[in-house]
Order: C-alpha cells, then structure tokens, then sequence
C-alpha cells in the first residue's frame, strides 16, 4: 500500500467552449440565481462536529442579516431548478437548514440542506467551482456506471445533488464486523467491480471517504453497492495505482475482506462481469459518448508528464501498444474503451451482427 499515491493538490481546469456546448446539448447546462463565489462571503461560522465529537472538517456559515434572506432563496430556486421544473409553486414550502462549507479537499464544496417543512424530510445540494476533470468524472458516472447522477452547470458554478448511501470510512468503523459471512461476499463482489470500473474509467482517489456503501434490501437478503461521490481525480495523475482503489491504505480492510471471502477465480469473473457492462454502456450511448470523448480528446486536464507516465502504465497492464500514440488524457482513456469494446466483442459469440 503506498502511503503517497497521491503527492500534490489536482489544479482546478475550466470549461471551454466545446464543454459548454456538450453539457448545453444534454441539459445540464441552465441558467442559476446564485454562484459560487456569491457563497464565499459569509461574514461568520462555527465548526460542524460528529456525534463522536469528532472535528468533520466542514464549517457551518452565516452571513449577514440584508443577504441572508436573498441567498436562502436563490438557494431555494437553485434546488428547484436542480430536482423540479424551475417553477416558484413549491419554494413556499421549502426551507434553507444549515449551509457548511469545506475547508478540506480540491473542490472546497459548499454543501445547502435543504427541508420540506410540510413533512420535514431534507436533502441535499452541493455548490462547486466547476471543473472540467469533473464535469468528464460526473458525465462518466452517469452515462457509463450503474449508477444516474444529476448536476447542472453554469459559467464557473456546478451544482450536484447529494449521493445517498454510507460513507465508506464510516462503513469500516460502524458496520464491517457487525455484517455476516454471506454479506461479507456480497460486498466483495461489489468492491471488485467498483475496482475495475474505477481503473477502467480512470477515476482516481477513491480512498473510503470519497464514496459511500448503498445497502438494498432483497426478500430476505441484503445487497449492496458501492458509488462514487467525488470525481475530482478524473484522469488527472499519471500514476495507474491512483486509479485502482485496491492499492490505498484506507482501503485495506476491504482489500483483506475480498481476499478472505472470494477465490481468484471469482475475482477474474466479477472482473470480466464489470468490463462487459461497460462494454454495454459504450454501445448503447452511442451519440452521446462519442461527443463526450470528442470534447475530452481536444481538452487538456492533466500535464504532460502524468499523461506520458500512464501511457507506460497502461502499456505495461494492458500491452495495447495503442496507448503509444496519444497525447493527452481524453486519447487515452478513448483506447481503454476501445481496448475494452474489442475484447468484448472478440469474446462473445452470440453479438448479433
């Protein structure tokens, strides 16, 4: 387990022009009443504590009493334009809690919860700079995991919604030992394929606390999944372990759990498994993919150092000596997909052509 896979803070890079016209296509572009740096003039904040009392890295701000009312609404008006159809019908009924801020991280997020008061439930949205490693993480997610996210973007501001599930540090320290034999396995299902998609995907930091463990409960047993909810390394660092969950220090337990629960042979298959799903997902997005991989391949997200140093760690994993000619992070992940659709392909015989 190397202790510095990760040595340096990821640089913020903007959206260019093609970008914007790609995520303005697919909706995921739309106007907001409040930006980011709106939010970074709280004039007061307190430190926000966990039920062990424990410092959770994130403050809770104020701001003054004249801008208070304003921001809580355009906050208001940001939910609903993020989760329903922009209208004011419904603000009436919602409120703004508590707004917390990061200090800790890239992305530095302003977190908003936001309560229906006519039945108390809340939920979240985060408030971002945008980033455009980011927006590919997020657009990835979507379009090529089994799981939907949502999130809209205007000039340098991206709203997120909030991902549901266990913290996967918290998951370690709360529920690990308390889970049975059985489940045990079903996690390590689960931690293999979200391993291989991370790799294939090149989406790197996935330390326990950038994602979280959904449990979903089937007749009488328990399943689960694992998600990402920090797309900050998206094809940044040039180092492939940086894209391998299994190879950090906060992942051991889990590294250990599937080494006790599963054999080689139910490793390579749950592998194989989550490489023909992306395969799927490839094929099926057709249009959309391909205009995504167009924007990522004329953008450049990394340095040339990490993008020439993973070209040689690629090499060696995969030997595609495709991976020789390209010169930026958006070429390369383009021939891990095509490297990962050819295999497909070449290994199932019952493709209708």
């Amino acid at each position: 387990m190397d202790k510095k896979l990760i040595s340096r803070k990821k640089p913020t890079f903007p959206i260019n022009e093609e970008l914007y016209n790609y995520l303005s296509t697919y909706n995921r572009s739309i106007k907001i009443p409040i930006f980011y740096d709106d939010l970074l003039r709280f004039s007061g904040s307190v430190t926000v504590y966990d039920k062990y009392d424990k410092d959770t890295l994130w403050i809770r701000v104020y701001y003054p009493e004249f801008e208070q009312k304003e921001i809580d609404m355009s906050l208001k008006r940001m939910y609903n334009i993020l989760h329903g159809d922009g209208s004011d019908e419904i603000l009436e009924n919602i409120i703004v809690d508590q707004i917390d801020y990061c200090t800790f991280g890239n992305s530095k997020p302003f977190r908003v919860r936001v309560r229906n008061i006519l039945n108390d439930n809340y939920t979240y949205i985060y408030v971002k700079k945008a980033d455009a490693s980011r927006v590919y993480g997020l657009e990835f997610e979507h379009l090529l995991s089994p799981n939907s996210i949502n999130f809209l973007i205007y000039k340098d501001t991206l709203i997120e919604e909030h991902v549901l599930g266990i913290p996967g540090d918290m998951f370690l320290e709360e529920n690990l030992m308390k889970i049975s034999k059985t489940e045990k396995q079903r996690l390590s299902k689960e931690f293999v394929k979200f391993n291989e998609r991370s790799t294939l995907r090149l989406l790197g930091d996935m330390r326990a606390y950038n994602y979280v463990i959904v449990p979903t409960y089937d007749f009488d047993q328990v399943q689960y999944r694992i998600r990402a909810m920090d797309f900050d390394q998206q094809s940044f660092e040039g180092n492939l372990k940086v894209y391998r969950p299994q190879f950090f220090k906060d992942n051991f337990e889990f590294v250990k759990m599937v080494e006790e629960s599963l054999g080689k042979e139910s490793v390579e298959q749950y592998k194989k498994e989550e490489r023909s799903a992306l395969a799927k997902r490839l094929k099926a997005t057709g249009n959309r993919i391909r205009r995504l991989m167009e924007c990522m391949k004329n953008d450049q997200i990394s340095t040339p150092e990490n993008v020439e140093r993973l070209k040689k760690d690629l090499i060696d994993y995969t030997h595609d000596k495709d991976f020789k000619q390209c010169k930026n992070m958006g070429e390369i992940i383009q021939v891990v997909f095509n490297f990962v659709v050819r295999n497909y392909e070449s290994a199932n015989t019952y493709i209708i052509r």
